[in-house]
């Protein structure tokens, strides 16, 4: 399977009250990587025609990131059948190489024209496996 990275840095609004990155900006940047990776792989065509919408989101917190530590997203399709797709990504610490946060979110294809529900296409499973 391809997969796709990210770097983001930890600045002051990523941070709760703890003084420790917020569970909502870890969602957001699994959201971001995620988008990231399919506007990456998928053609003008594929974007024009289709959307990913979140179903559910499966996340499991490691340990903790701090204001200044630099983090690699990593992603990755598991599973693709029918209208759904298991998305894996796990956000690294790069100073240390520790694994910080686990994440499975189950996606839906749209499409764009009818706003319903579509059968992940070969072409577009096709984009995510490797070559």
């Amino acid at each position: 399977m391809t997969s796709h990275q990210l770097k983001v840095t930890v600045t002051p609004e990523d941070l709760d009250d703890l003084n420790h990155v917020n569970n909502v900006r870890y969602v957001q940047w699994i959201q971001d990587v995620a988008k990231a990776h399919w506007q990456n792989a998928a053609t003008a065509t594929m974007q024009e025609l289709y959307i990913w919408v979140v179903i559910e989101h499966h996340i499991f917190y490691k340990a903790e990131a701090l204001l200044g530590d630099e983090l690699l997203l990593k992603t990755y399709i598991k599973k693709a059948v029918g209208v759904k797709s298991i998305r894996v990504v796990d956000i690294y610490n790069t100073n240390t190489n520790k694994l910080l946060l686990t994440a499975e979110t189950h996606w839906c294809l749209i499409h764009t024209q009818t706003k319903r529900p579509t059968r992940i296409p070969e072409d577009v499973k096709a984009i995510f496996q490797n070559k």
